[in-house]
């Protein structure tokens, strides 16, 4: 197996609202998560997130601890969200084992023990896209299902935007120390999300996209919202969104996304919304 890694720091917003295509998806674009046996993630110095994948194809695969985290264990001081993404599949925390489907979700609380990755069928592999966060307490290891969701039907097919928002890995559902994960799934003949826009500035995101069929692409619109700026993504990748910034897309197809927030709260109400006519 193979565990590779990457650093992104922080951005000043008004240093980024000078930035060229090539440093907007240098800095903010994770354009590569899953290959062959391999566990890929991002670094983030926005609230500290980690943002990864892992595909074990020919073998097992365990979730090292890399070397910024000066850790035995990457859940030493850590906790877990993870999604399969992929074909049914098989995550072992230390003497358990959580076997997951298909958008089914897993939650791992901090704590010294080894985390593997595993696929039923090699030919129909497990993709395991995974956000942690730092952890102060050891909350129990948990397996989610869209049966367990608190489901928010929202928007319209008139709007574009008719969607479903499952918040799985929240504590409505569940204990966790700081990290919260959703996901999102657009009826056909929908394409926007989370529209009209807001920041939070106590929390940083990730929006990982899915669902997409190769030929098509979202743009992910991001920046403070009088300076807004964008990005082409296509299906299997993943953006960070500071604190700063609006979060928000539209692609040439519908989908379903992946969100997951790390920060100092887990209240939802302190958004700052913002009217879609106030846009720049």
């Amino acid at each position: 197996m193979t565990t590779n890694y990457e650093l992104r720091y922080a951005a000043n917003p008004e240093d980024a609202k000078h930035y060229d295509t090539a440093r907007l998806r240098s800095d903010f674009l994770i354009d590569r998560l899953f290959a062959n046996d391999e566990v890929n993630m991002v670094y983030s110095m926005y609230d500290r997130m980690i943002v990864g994948g892992a595909m074990p194809v020919g073998e097992e695969l365990t979730l090292e601890a890399i070397d910024p985290l000066k850790a035995p264990f990457f859940t030493t001081r850590r906790e877990v969200g993870i999604y399969n993404v992929g074909g049914q599949g098989r995550v072992v925390v230390g003497d358990e084992v959580f076997e997951l489907g298909y958008k089914e979700a897993l939650y791992i609380g901090r704590g010294d023990r080894e985390v593997r990755f595993a696929s039923a069928d090699a030919a129909k592999p497990a993709k395991f896209y995974f956000n942690s966060a730092t952890a102060h307490t050891a909350y129990p290891c948990r397996k989610v299902t869209k049966a367990d969701a608190v489901v928010a039907h929202m928007g319209s097919l008139e709007m574009s935007n008719e969607r479903n928002i499952n918040k799985m890995l929240v504590n409505q559902v569940l204990p966790t120390c700081q990290l919260q994960m959703g996901m999102t799934e657009l009826a056909p003949g929908s394409v926007w999300n989370t529209m009209p826009a807001h920041t939070h500035s106590r929390r940083m995101e990730a929006y990982f996209y899915f669902e997409l069929p190769s030929d098509q692409a979202v743009c992910h619109f991001m920046g403070e919202p009088q300076e807004t700026r964008h990005l082409w993504l296509h299906n299997g990748q993943a953006v960070l969104s500071p604190e700063w910034s609006i979060h928000s897309a539209a692609a040439t197809h519908n989908y379903t996304f992946i969100w997951g927030m790390a920060g100092e709260n887990l209240d939802y109400s302190d958004q700052d919304f913002y009217d879609i006519k106030e846009l720049k």
